[in-house]
């Protein structure tokens, strides 16, 4: 679908890559090349030969090798089998190489008890869900939540489907669905179609949040605190502590709003990860992500949030009515828990400059005052200092080390230190009331954990967990060997999907098994950001490494869906994603939840070994994906292999525009 509404063909076809110009077939295929082809032949023959024998003759042999054929395609993009850029041609041999003979591998991709399961005539399909379905979240299922504890906004917090609930259909896009604007246009507008509610438009109307225009949405860049807008508003904060020297690179913004903060903080280096619960402000994330803001749907409630500890620079609270005094100051230690030693913590809205603002506020002043006594008694339990408080904003600042705060535990006991135990671990593990310890040092201007480089040198050097050896069989040399490798494999990415190496073709990325974030790494100087995630049960917790890079991302279990809402990333990046959860949830789920989060037109880029590739790609098939199996970048006789593909363009259909209308107001 083009920007003007018009149905157009998808923007690429994941199978292909740029066809050589200005050669023929005798200036690039050389003889060495040609004795390679000729001894692949009679290597595939003999193998094939083997084959036959081996599965007891002719019949059976020739039957599943034209099943699997059916399945599969596999080609090898070391050779020149270059494909002429169309929308939907499956591949093929360029002209200037069409007699060359093209590699199959399908013989050797049987399942392991023979094929008989992978090559079941009967092939499962999943149809178009019903269109009440359209913006669904199901750990955040609106009906669902009210099952739970409304205390604390318990109820808004992750609640996931049981086995037996989850969805076995495709999600479909809103009638009239159309590619959001490309950065950074995408940050003052949005489609109407896209996302089809107009609550904002008159709840924050004199707030200067979001306005509607014909047949799309902009955004102003205006928020509660700041209706001159939030680049003035940022203007304001960078008088008060220094956002230019990249010495504060990540961010994160506890009831974000349309995340118009962290869309203005990007021109700055500076990275947010913004959230909020699905609640009454409808659809205030999907439309952060609709514009290209990184963003995610979350609430502090009784779950630590899902990030490592020490992982932003300064994190943010513009009017985010969280009771930060409350509950024996158990949110604010969380957001010293996710807080860098030295990081900033900015708030603004009630009950900062209470005496100015309480009538329009529609509170006391006594209440507003107690409020903020029992902010500044938090604040100071936890050995942060106050920097400033200016007009309509106030900083605080954590301590770069606990060696001080130790001192004063002994005048003042409340929070007292955790027992030890692991400050990363934050999935579905519940807050505490007491004081994260920062690591060990040996004097008081030591940063605890280790110092940062500034950005953009963060990016690329050793990050201090790596460095100060706390991550199980990770070392700096490691860490170097890594950064290599993703730059072979990006540049690899971008022969084989050329539209990856074109600036606007992409904006939101999903990795869901970063590691160390060398994916995104090898990203950064594009118009684009990466969420990259580190499963639960991946081996290692590296997502405090991804955080000290300068990079963001969070924790997820793949046999949950993700908090976001559909069709929130133009790309999905998975590496050995479905050998990690093999024998531990079903893959049509994890691909159903693919499916689900990818925009129409989105791509996919999965690497896996070769049998979960031919399972993959069956399901991909069934999902309406257009997708193709490629050798890996290291040449065909890796076992490991790569599939490209890209979910084809469909909404609901026309008739079900009136019902979407409902369901939005």
């Amino acid at each position: 679908m083009g920007m003007g509404g018009t149905q157009s063909p998808p923007y690429y076809t994941p199978l292909s890559k740029p066809t050589p110009t200005g050669t023929t077939a005798t200036s690039y295929l050389k003889k060495p090349k040609l004795y390679s082809l000729a001894i692949v032949t009679i290597l595939c023959s003999l193998s094939y030969l083997f084959g036959v024998w081996q599965h007891g003759g002719a019949t059976t042999s020739s039957s599943t090798t034209s099943n699997l054929g059916a399945t599969i395609s596999c080609f090898s993009t070391s050779q020149n089998n270059t494909i002429t850029n169309t929308n939907t041609q499956l591949p093929h041999s360029s002209s200037s190489s069409s007699n060359a003979p093209q590699l199959d591998f399908a013989t050797h991709h049987s399942a392991d008890d023979g094929g008989a399961t992978s090559l079941s005539p009967a092939v499962k399909s999943y149809p178009p869900c019903d269109i009440k379905y359209s913006e669904y979240t199901p750990c955040e299922d609106q009906e669902r939540s009210l099952k739970f504890d409304r205390d604390r906004l318990i109820y808004r917090e992750r609640h996931c489907p049981e086995k037996n609930e989850l969805l076995k259909c495709r999600v479909p896009a809103p009638y009239g669905y159309k590619n959001p604007f490309q950065w950074p246009l995408s940050r003052d507008l949005a489609w109407y179609a896209n996302v089809p509610h107009k609550e904002l438009t008159v709840e924050k109307a004199v707030q200067n949040w979001i306005r509607f225009e014909g047949d799309r949405f902009r955004f102003p860049g205006g928020g509660t605190m700041f209706p001159n807008g939030a680049d003035a508003y940022i203007d304001d904060i960078d008088k008060l502590i220094n956002l230019k020297d990249g010495s504060i690179r990540t961010a994160i913004d506890t009831g974000c709003g349309v995340a118009s903060w962290g869309a203005y903080l990007l021109s700055r280096n500076i990275l947010a990860m913004s959230f909020a619960p699905r609640d009454t402000h409808e659809a205030q994330v999907q439309f952060a992500l609709e514009r290209g803001v990184p963003a995610l749907i979350g609430v502090i409630a009784s779950k630590r949030l899902p990030y490592p500890s020490r992982a932003f620079d300064m994190a943010h609270c513009s009017r985010c009515l969280i009771p930060w005094g409350q509950y024996d100051g158990a949110y604010l230690i969380e957001v010293d828990r996710v807080l860098r030693p030295g990081g900033y913590w900015i708030l603004s809205g009630p009950p900062i400059h209470w005496k100015k603002h309480w009538k329009g506020w529609e509170r006391t002043m006594e209440d507003l005052n107690a409020e903020q006594m029992q902010i500044e008694n938090v604040t100071r339990s936890l050995c942060w200092k106050k920097l400033i408080e200016k007009d309509d904003i106030a900083i605080w600042q954590k301590p770069v080390n606990h060696l001080k705060c130790k001192k004063f535990r002994t005048v003042v006991r409340n929070p007292p230190f955790c027992p030890a135990r692991n400050p990363d671990q934050a999935w579905y593990t519940n807050l505490e009331t007491c004081l994260t310890p920062l690591p060990q040092v040996s004097n008081k201007e030591e940063v605890a954990g280790g110092q940062l480089e500034k950005w953009p040198e963060r990016l690329t050097a050793i990050p201090p967990r790596i460095g100060r050896g706390t991550i199980n069989g990770v070392t700096a040399e490691t860490f170097q060997q890594d950064m290599q490798l993703w730059k072979k494999r990006v540049s690899y990415y971008k022969n084989v999907n050329n539209q990856l190496g074109q600036a606007g073709r992409y904006r939101n990325i999903l990795d869901m098994n970063a590691f160390l974030g060398g994916f995104a790494a090898n990203l950064i100087d594009d118009p684009l950001w990466v969420m990259n995630v580190v499963p639960v049960e991946a081996k290692v917790n590296t997502l405090g490494v991804v955080y000290e890079r300068g990079l963001i991302g969070t924790y997820q279990s793949w046999c949950e869906a993700m908090s976001t809402y559909p069709r929130t990333y133009d790309l999905i990046h998975a590496d050995s994603v479905f050998t990690l959860y093999k024998d531990r949830c079903e893959m049509e789920d994890i691909m159903l939840e693919m499916d689900r989060i990818l925009r129409p037109e989105g791509s996919l880029i999965i690497r896996d070994d070769v049998d979960i590739l031919v399972k993959v790609k069956r399901i991909a098939d069934a999902l309406n994906w257009e997708s193709q199996i490629v050798d890996h970048e290291d040449g065909p006789l890796e076992r490991e292999k790569l599939l490209f593909g890209v979910k084809l363009y469909w909404t609901a259909p026309a008739s079900s525009a009136d019902d979407q209308q409902s369901i939005a107001t």
